[in-house]
Parts: C-alpha cells; sequence; structure tokens
C-alpha cells in the first residue's frame, strides 16, 4: 500500500484503543498489511483460524489477536476480545486515500435553487438539479447527477458516476460507491391483453444515517410510498433492491443478492452472497 505520513508506537496504539500489548511499546507502527505480507513498520491482525498457521512466520511489527493466539506469535502483538474490530478502528489512522477538499469544479452545473451547506466538495462534471439541499462537509464525486428535490444530509460521500433519481434522501455519513444508482423507477409494468403497460413510480428512496451502498448496485423508488433503508445498512457491490423494500438497521447484504419489490428484511439480518428474494416476503430480526 502507499507510504502513510502516519506514525504511532505501540504504546501509542495500546492506550488509544484499549488493546492489551504484549512486547516493545517503543515500536514504531507506519501501516498496515497482512499476515503474510507485512513487514517490521506494519501492524496486521488474525482473526480468520485458517491463516493461523501464517502467525509463526509473520515478519509484522505487530499483530492484533485474541488472547488464545498471544503465545505463539514471534514478536509484538496487541490483544483484544474482537481482533477484526480492533483492527477495523486501527487502520483508519493509516488509510492514505486523499481527502476530498472544500470547493465546485468549474464545470460542474448547479441549479440556482439548490443550497450548498458549508465546506461541500463538487467534482467534475456533476449536475445538482432544482430544489436539492446538500449537508454540511458532503462530498459529490466527479461525472455524479443528482435528480430535482434530493437531500443529503452532513459529511455523505457520494464518488464517482453515482445517480440520485428525484426526491432520493440520504441521511448523514451515508457513502455511495462508483455507478450506483438510487430512484431509478421500479420494475412496475401491468399486462393488457397483448402488451405491456407502464405503471407509475411516484415513491422515492430514503437512506438512513451511516449507510453504505456498494458499486453498480440500484435501488429502485417506490411505486407508492418510499422504498426505505434504515441506519447503518451496509449493501454490497452489484445488488438489486426492488420498489418499497424496507431493510431493518443494522443488516448486511453481500453481493449480487437481489430482493423483488415490497421484501421487509429485520433489524441485525446477514443476507450472504447472490441471495434472491421472492417478493412480498418478511424476514425477522437477527435473521
Amino acid at each position: 500500500m502507499p507510504e502513510s505520513n502516519s506514525i504511532y508506537s505501540l504504546s501509542d496504539l495500546s492506550a488509544r484503543f484499549g488493546l492489551e500489548l504484549h512486547g516493545d511499546g517503543d515500536h514504531v507502527i507506519r501501516g498496515v498489511g497482512t499476515l503474510a505480507s507485512a513487514g517490521p513498520d506494519e501492524v496486521t491482525f488474525l482473526a480468520n483460524r485458517s491463516y493461523r498457521k501464517q502467525l509463526p512466520e509473520t515478519r509484522a511489527g505487530a499483530v492484533i489477536l485474541a488472547a488464545e493466539d498471544a503465545g505463539d506469535c514471534p514478536g509484538n502483538c496487541l490483544v483484544a476480545p474482537d481482533p477484526y474490530l480492533a483492527y477495523a478502528r486501527l487502520a483508519v489512522l493509516f488509510d492514505t486515500r486523499p481527502q476530498a477538499e472544500p470547493g465546485i469544479h468549474a464545470s460542474a452545473v448547479i441549479s440556482d435553487s439548490a443550497r450548498l451547506g458549508k465546506d461541500v466538495h463538487v467534482g467534475a462534471q456533476v449536475v445538482i438539479g432544482d430544489e436539492c439541499v446538500i449537508g454540511d462537509g458532503c462530498a459529490i464525486g466527479p461525472g455524479t447527477v443528482l435528480d430535482a428535490e434530493c437531500r443529503l444530509g452532513p459529511s455523505c460521500r457520494l464518488h464517482a458516476n453515482v445517480t440520485l433519481g428525484h426526491g432520493v434522501q440520504l441521511g448523514a455519513r451515508t457513502i455511495i460507491h462508483p455507478g450506483a444508482v438510487i430512484g431509478a423507477d421500479g420494475f412496475g409494468i401491468a399486462f393488457a391483453t397483448d402488451q405491456w403497460e407502464k405503471v407509475p413510480q411516484v415513491g422515492s428512496v430514503v437512506i438512513g444515517e451511516d449507510c453504505e451502498v456498494g458499486a453498480n448496485t440500484c435501488i429502485d423508488r417506490g411505486a407508492l410510498g418510499n422504498t426505505v433503508l434504515e441506519d447503518d445498512v451496509r449493501i454490497d457491490n452489484l445488488c438489486q433492491i426492488g420498489h418499497n423494500c424496507r431493510i431493518g438497521a443494522h443488516t448486511a447484504i453481500a453481493g449480487t443478492s437481489g430482493l423483488s419489490g415490497s421484501s421487509r428484511i429485520g433489524k441485525y439480518c446477514l443476507l450472504g452472497g447472490s441471495v434472491g428474494m421472492a417478493g412480498h416476503l418478511e424476514i425477522a430480526d437477527h435473521t
């Protein structure tokens, strides 16, 4: 990974994240790596048991691991009840990707009736429609299009080439990855003797706070009422969410899954890759 400008001692990391340190507290960490490839100035983790055989040979400057594995670590380690969660929190310190700076690119097209908050970044070739409201600290990547009356809460991040249909609402700190389309028409058609007729899709999409939508995922607008993602819903790449679905808070859905219209998923549910649901089904919380 690219070199990070962040430098922390193991004592710093131990104190900051409440981890039990075994080893040299003055040892310096400058980045993160895998168990097999990390060097002496990088931290790694062991969470999946299938990788335990790599632990005795690791060259990492420190390994985040569970207490039962500490005795087999050849060097420094940071003991955590949940090593993967501890790594997720710690790795943020070494994220080398540049942050979007506030400002509006000269090629952006922004309606006179749109309202932009403070410290907003608008990239090249962005289009922001009538009556849109963009919260403070939002970043909108190049090629992204917001139809009229969209609402973005504070600190949302829309990556390149995202499309939001009419009236889509995003809660604070929601992330939308490249190519996602949110608020296109749902698949509403009625057969009339010898041809299909379109059913108007007059609802929209409402997404809660701290959600994440993966690349090239599509979330259709409601036919009547809205398609809804509650807070902290995480959807992987290449998923399809049909019109008028409702996904409960803290649910995660893995790649290439598809939900037919009016499906209802409870809170804290986990759907694996390529899961498919027929329409109008309901899944209880914690499934």
